[in-house]
């Protein structure tokens, strides 16, 4: 089988790294095209993955900027499906799904966002979609309970993180960290998606108390997707691209605006606070904060919330202790997201007849 992987996010590159490395093992053709967007290119190069940059340019944060990038990028895959022949498409987005359909071509969209808060994307993109793949805890709009939604007992970090797929290796944080303290790590996301039109998150007004809360109790640790600010530059991370999950591992705190990096962590066993105006509108955050009580999320209404919080979790003596027990029991009750991706891949298109009929059957990835 010849597989074209579309990478529109770092997050992307970490969901299918291990599934792709998987299905190349088995005999597999791999192809991954990405756009330009933030450390993604970095994390591709840096473990040595071949890839198809289809917007090497990064475009302009407007409605018609989004458009022609969405344009430009769909003629650069027909461009490649024309020449390299896939047998199957897989994304996160589903941008390219007519032109599959158009080209004979199978795709598989696999997303963790829940559709109710994209109606032009269900409506435009979806249908042209043969399945898609989602985490239980996802509301999919009206294709729910469709026989092309594909639900699973998991998330997508998980892919990456579960034990099975992330050792973390203290010797990469050793620079970065005092260990005789405690560390916390704040990250700015940029919000400009399409999907982050009229949304906020930290101001650096509001960052600048976060930071003078938490140095009385330890080191601060900023990362940036944004121009950072000139006051924050002394506590910038200089790290590896591909090494931040090991920062997020080891940290004491997460603290930030972006919804990937706070799953992250929350996964991890550190303890993570969001503070964003998505709060309580994606469900695979709401399961891990409200079923397992790894992370909190703050409604940028309620900055005094999240001072509170960050108070509260700073008395706590033996907070990563008791994070530990809150991931060990997740990970108790959620399958290997990266295995079930390689069986129904693999398998496709009986894998889907087989989940449509015998949803039971993903506990074989347990």
């Amino acid at each position: 089988m010849k597989y074209l992987f579309y990478l529109a996010h770092p997050a992307h590159f970490h969901l299918f790294r291990n599934t792709i490395d998987e299905l190349k093992k088995h005999g597999h053709k791999i192809i991954i095209t990405i756009k330009s967007k933030d450390v993604l290119g970095k994390l591709l190069e840096e473990s040595n993955h071949e890839f198809i940059n289809v917007a090497p340019k990064t475009r302009k944060d407007s409605r018609t900027g989004i458009l022609s990038g969405v344009i430009q990028r769909s003629i650069n895959h027909l461009k490649i499906a024309l020449r390299e022949k896939p047998d199957m498409y897989i994304s996160t987005s589903a941008e390219f799904a007519p032109i599959c359909r158009l080209l004979g071509i199978k795709s598989v969209g696999v997303f963790e966002d829940d559709l109710i808060l994209f109606p032009k994307y269900s409506t435009f993109l979806v249908p042209f979609l043969n399945h898609q793949i989602c985490p239980v805890s996802c509301n999919a709009a009206k294709w729910n309970n469709h026989r092309k939604t594909i639900k699973y007992n998991s998330n997508q970090e998980l892919a990456y993180l579960r034990p099975a797929h992330f050792t973390p290796d203290i010797n990469k944080v050793k620079e970065v960290f005092d260990l005789n303290q405690k560390n916390f790590f704040i990250r700015f996301a940029k919000l400009t998606a399409w999907h982050d039109e009229k949304k906020t998150g930290i101001t650096d007004e509001l960052a600048i108390k976060i930071v003078g809360l938490l140095e009385k109790f330890g080191k601060v640790h900023i990362s940036s997707e944004r121009e950072l600010a000139p006051q924050f530059e002394k506590y910038r991370v200089k790290i590896k691209t591909s090494d931040i999950l090991d920062i997020l591992f080891y940290a004491d705190l997460y603290i930030g605006d972006s919804q990937t990096m706070t799953a992250e962590a929350a996964v991890l066993g550190t303890p993570a606070l969001r503070f964003n105006d998505f709060v309580g509108k994606l469900g695979y955050l709401e399961e891990l904060e409200h079923k397992y009580d790894l992370t909190y999320g703050i409604p940028t209404d309620q900055p005094e919330k999240l001072y509170k919080k960050i108070d509260e979790l700073m008395q706590h003596n033996n907070v990563k202790e008791e994070w530990k027990l809150k991931r060990e029991k997740m990970l108790l009750q959620t399958i290997d997201t990266t295995k079930f991706l390689v069986w129904f891949f693999e398998n496709y298109p009986q894998s889907a007849k087989t989940m449509n009929t015998n949803p039971a059957y993903q506990n074989n990835f347990s």
